[in-house]
């Protein structure tokens, strides 16, 4: 028996042509065109509010110790965070506590105000910090303050 030739390379298996099939892989960088100073990235990446509240909420609950934050503060907000840190604020003997809301402000380019909404239990707490992004497009914590009356501040050295 002879077998007639094929037009098609006999290497690869043949093509489906079924017209339920979707047209296309998804854009690689849908964030593309968009302003910089928003913190959405790009899709599988947290965006830089999201993961700031995490930390900050496993420093402040006492998941992690103050220093894993060290290199993501900078100025003031290392030593607040670890004055708040001391009494473990969000430290609770039921469940863990967790990020339920968080809401930005953006007042100018490189700079975000972050609120976070902190529950656990039937508890909710408010946390407040500023990221700013430095010359090397990392964001780092400013400051960062919880729901409450705020502790003085010791007089700086001049």
């Amino acid at each position: 028996m002879s077998r007639t030739p094929h037009a098609r390379p006999r290497h690869r298996p043949p093509t489906r042509h079924d017209s339920r099939r979707p047209g296309g892989a998804p854009p690689r960088n849908p964030v593309r065109g968009r302003a910089a100073t928003t913190p959405q990235t790009a899709v599988g990446h947290p965006r830089p509010t999201d993961l700031f509240a995490d930390r900050l909420l496993a420093v402040l609950s006492g998941q992690r110790p103050v220093h894993w934050m060290l290199r993501h503060t900078v100025g003031r907000a290392y030593d607040d965070l670890a004055r708040l840190a001391e009494r473990s604020p969000l430290r609770t003997h039921g469940p863990r506590p967790v990020v339920r809301d968080i809401g930005y402000y953006v007042p100018r380019v490189g700079a975000l105000e972050v609120f976070a909404r902190i529950s656990a239990g039937d508890r909710l707490r408010a946390m407040a910090f500023r990221l700013e992004r430095g010359e090397d497009h990392r964001w780092r914590c400013t400051a960062v303050e919880l729901g409450g009356p705020r502790p003085p501040h010791a007089p700086e050295d001049d």
